[in-house]
């Protein structure tokens, strides 16, 4: 393990996070902005208080089944690159780099670009002159439907992904101090709306409203072929379908597995830090869904301006200035996000450099002992995700282009996550007498727990939302080209022999 984490040099990573560190980062990434926006959209999906929660519960015995198996993984195999490895090893290189490929393209680029529009969007609130129509440059229209443009809220968003990922090439010290202090700031500010919203904001006509009917549906949107969650085949659907916004709300929790070489005795540490932080996460967003309950009636919660649950609940205990209190708590959240998807991601595209399936600079870690380059190509690559918008011709109203990006791999991820997990069966039968320090709890239950739901899940997604996700099987099926392009072949004598292109992209 030490030689396959070395880089090019002989310099290797810095074992600096502990216990705290990894659970700051597996929370801190998990929460971003989307448990205070993302439950509106389900209330009009499901209808109903009781299902709502039901929906939150799925998410959390996905997450934490999830968390439980990649902890063996992770202790099985603590190698920079997560998931990339697990399945390069389970399966084949090319299952490892389709993962790899889709994650620098979209998943970890589009969501640090996504995240850091968010952290924009909210600074707004407080700074009005901040707004995604305040433009520095106006939109240049490249075809009816797209363009590219420079407001000053995507401005701010290129600023805090240049600031972050400048402050993480400095080494894994200043990454880790800034995870630590915004990841307790955030959780801090998620507590302090729960307790707002139970002790100061719950109210007889929401609890009446929502509970004393709690399974009675009255959907406000239909579905596909106009299901609503108004049949028993149709609720089933919609608390599916609901999925794409809780189950990713909570994603990103492995995140900590790319990291793994980083981590202080990652055998004992990451399987640890993958189920305290999943667990103290879920945990707070199932009480913070329960006081939106108490605090808001579901047709409220159902058309709140911008989907903006929170504020609305501060709102009612603050009428006067509740709003500036959560764009704050929200401005804090998104921020820490940022930077966790950071530190993480690169570690994923410095694995794939070492495999030579990535741009070769991306192997060198720098003086700092973190992978300067590869943090530089990913924060390159999110800014330039941030300059391009959507248009609808129709409306005249701008949307941004890697929103519908990850609205398209969401499936494309399930279908990573599901390999993975089922990677847990696969190493068990072909490797016995391999070293596991620790061995999934409740195996094979709990790992066939979240196969079984995931599997569910991504077939109601392309049976009845296939708009958005076959284009995310089209993203991935476009790597297979792309890898038998790149992939390094064998030179007469046998040894590894780099093509073409990944030699001229080192030169």
């Amino acid at each position: 393990m030490k030689q396959e984490n070395q880089a090019a040099g002989g310099a290797e990573f810095k074992p600096g996070l502990g216990l705290f560190d990894s659970v700051m980062i597996v929370a801190g990434i998990m929460i971003g902005s989307g448990i205070f926006i993302v439950s509106a959209e389900m209330s009009r999906e499901i209808g109903s208080a009781g299902w709502l929660l039901v929906a939150w519960v799925i998410t959390g015995v996905l997450t934490i089944c999830g968390a439980l198996t990649y902890g063996e993984l992770a202790a099985m195999i603590p190698r920079a690159g997560g998931m990339y490895v697990y399945l390069r090893e389970a399966f084949s290189p090319m299952w490892g780099f389709l993962y790899g490929w889709t994650l620098w393209t979209v998943i970890q680029t589009g969501s640090i670009a996504a995240v850091a529009i968010a952290f924009a969007r909210f600074s707004g609130v407080l700074f009005p002159k901040i707004s995604e129509s305040g433009y520095i440059i106006a939109p240049v229209h490249i075809s009816s439907h797209y363009a590219f443009s420079l407001s000053t809220a995507q401005a701010l968003a290129i600023g805090i992904i240049v600031l972050l990922t400048l402050t993480n090439c400095r080494g894994l010290d200043y990454g880790k101090i800034v995870q630590n202090t915004f990841t307790v700031a955030k959780i801090g500010a998620l507590l302090a709306l729960i307790v707002l919203g139970l002790a100061l904001g719950a109210n007889w006509n929401a609890v009446h409203a929502n509970f004393h009917h709690m399974w009675a549906t009255a959907p406000s949107v239909s579905l596909a072929s106009g299901l609503t969650a108004m049949t028993a085949a149709g609720l089933f659907v919609a608390i599916c379908i609901s999925q794409t916004g809780s189950l990713f709300s909570a994603d990103s929790w492995h995140n900590i597995t790319f990291v793994a070489p980083e981590v202080k005795r990652p055998h004992r540490t990451l399987p640890l830090a993958l189920l305290i932080g999943t667990g103290l996460v879920i945990v707070l967003y199932l009480l913070a869904n329960v006081a939106y309950l108490v605090t808001l009636p579901l047709p409220a919660m159902q058309h709140v301006p911008d989907d903006r649950l929170a504020t609305a609940v501060l709102s009612v205990v603050f009428p006067r200035f509740g709003a500036g209190l959560m764009a704050a708590a929200i401005m804090v959240s998104t921020f820490g996000c940022v930077n966790a998807l950071t530190l993480a991601g690169a570690r994923a595209s410095y694995a794939m450099a070492k495999d030579r399936l990535f741009f070769g600079i991306a192997k060198r870690l720098n003086k700092a002992r973190v992978p300067g380059w590869a943090l530089l190509l990913q924060g390159g690559w999110a800014v330039l995700l941030v300059l391009p918008r959507t248009y609808n011709p129709a409306t005249g109203q701008y949307g941004n282009l890697y929103s519908n990006l990850l609205d398209f791999v969401i499936s494309a991820e399930l279908i990573f996550y599901i390999l993975t997990i089922a990677s847990v069966f696969r190493f068990r039968r072909t490797r016995p007498h391999a070293e596991r320090p620790y061995r999934t709890w409740g195996y094979p239950v709990v790992p066939a727990i979240y196969i079984l739901g995931a599997a569910t899940i991504l077939t109601v997604l392309f049976i009845y939302n296939p708009t958005t996700t076959w284009p995310g099987v089209a993203i991935v099926a476009i790597g297979v080209p792309v890898y038998f392009l790149i992939r390094p072949r064998k030179g007469s004598d046998g040894t590894a022999e780099e093509t073409p292109v990944i030699a001229q992209a080192k030169q």
